[in-house]
Formats: C-alpha cells, sequence, structure tokens
C-alpha cells in the first residue's frame, strides 16, 4: 500500500523576519539538550553548572530555557528583540516553525501564520527538507 501524501507534500513558504514573535508571548518551553547546554555555556564563557542554575530549569520533559515574566525567551535581547545565543540557540529554535505540532493539518499551519509574519512567504521549503527539520525535534 502505498504511503499516503502529507498535506505540505509540495512545499511550505517560510521566511523568518527576525520578528521575535516565536521567542515572547505565551508561555512554554524551550528544550535544551546536554550538548546545546555545553555549547551554549561556552559561548558565553559560563561553566555548565552556572548557566544551568541562572538560565534553564527542570520540567517534565527535559531542561528547558527560562522565560521572563512577560513570556520573553531569556535570550531575547528586550530592546533589539534579536536572540543573544543565535549561532547556537537550540534545535527548537533552529527548526520554527516546522513543528510536527504546527504540521499536523493544514488548521494547525494556518493558525501559526496568522501571528508569524514570515510563515506562508520566502522561499519554499521543500516536503524533503520540512521532513528532515520536523524530525529534529518532536513538538
Amino acid at each position: 500500500m502505498a504511503a499516503r501524501k502529507k498535506w505540505y507534500s509540495q512545499g511550505l513558504r517560510f521566511s523568518c523576519t527576525g520578528c521575535g514573535y516565536c521567542c515572547s508571548g505565551r508561555p512554554g518551553y524551550v528544550y535544551v539538550n546536554d550538548e546545546e547546554i555545553a555549547q551554549i555555556s561556552q559561548y558565553l564563557g559560563l561553566e555548565t553548572a552556572e548557566f544551568l542554575s541562572r538560565f534553564t530549569r527542570e520540567t517534565h520533559r527535559e531542561r528547558s530555557l527560562n522565560e521572563r515574566p512577560n513570556g520573553d525567551c531569556v535570550f531575547l535581547d528586550p530592546i533589539s528583540r534579536s536572540c543573544r545565543i543565535y549561532p547556537l540557540r537550540p534545535r527548537q529554535c533552529r527548526t520554527f516553525p516546522f513543528w510536527n505540532s504546527n504540521l499536523r493539518r493544514p488548521r494547525d499551519w494556518e493558525d501559526v501564520c496568522r501571528t508569524c509574519p514570515g510563515c506562508g512567504k520566502g522561499p519554499v521549503f521543500s516536503y524533503e527538507t520540512i521532513e528532515e527539520l520536523r524530525r529534529v525535534i518532536d513538538l
């Protein structure tokens, strides 16, 4: 039996505008694994233990970056709205908006596109590229 084509089999358009939407707003989790923790700690010139205590919290699933009271990621600069660890941002950030939760149905993608100005615009990401990104982290 042939595999059923996914609704995004023709690809999806996305171009990051640098607006910070995906780094702010409603509370949530930005999961970080051991490799990301080590890389970000080194990038910031901190011992791993200090990085963990200052910038992360334990969740039901794994470690997550802290957020400010307004929901912004702790690494989102409040003035420039840019990421202070962009070169080493976690896999969750690198793969947005191509998460399972945003790709289940066209309606889920449309929900993201209502708030993310880069969603539905820019170059087409091929089905193969989307699948590769989607498999990086299960969200």
